[in-house]
């Protein structure tokens, strides 16, 4: 089975030749080893030399420089928000303290469903609402330098041009609040 054992980022992503997709979940983002199959059919052995958190966008380089393009899933998630810059950050607090997957953003949380930590968030006078979107929690303090970037550009398609930066449709379309 063909491997594929390097990342290339989506902000070096330069042309080269993508042959399929893969659409994975935020778990499945975060892998060192894994049979996988794209969506066309590719077959292929993740083989990196450790774990490291793939983004929408970046794409696995073949042992032949064939390319496949990384997917985020869209996943249930809960969509947390508060009244105020600081009744946020307070809620954040919260999700951190009990380890809980986030990702943050500017005006929003965003975690996995779960009806505790919903009743949780709206008893500390927060909103909770389900979302389904893709999930791209912080990597944490022991991460190994790659967090996701939340300034990145996340509709462009590399299957049209690796280079262009701009939102526009694609033939995948997803939803990404931070536009």
């Amino acid at each position: 089975m063909i491997r594929a054992t390097r990342v290339i980022r989506r902000d070096r992503l330069s042309g080269g030749e993508i042959v399929d997709r893969i659409v994975l979940d935020s778990g499945d983002r975060h892998r060192r080893r894994m049979a996988m199959r794209g969506v066309g059919g590719t077959q292929f052995l993740l083989d990196l030399a450790e774990a490291v958190a793939l983004d929408d966008g970046d794409a696995l380089a073949l042992e032949d420089g064939r390319l496949v393009w990384v997917e985020a899933a869209a996943e249930a998630l809960l969509e947390i928000r508060a009244p105020s810059p600081l009744a946020l950050k307070r809620l954040i607090w919260h999700i951190g303290n009990r380890h809980i997957p986030a990702e943050i953003g500017a005006d929003a949380v965003w975690i996995a469903d779960d009806h505790v930590l919903a009743e949780m968030v709206r008893g500390l006078g927060g909103s909770a609402e389900p979302v389904t979107r893709p999930f791209r929690p912080e990597g944490g303090a022991y991460a190994g330098g790659h967090t996701h970037d939340h300034l990145h550009d996340p509709l462009r398609d590399p299957l049209r041009d690796p280079l262009h930066d701009h939102a526009h449709e694609h033939p995948h379309p997803h939803h990404h609040p931070h536009d």
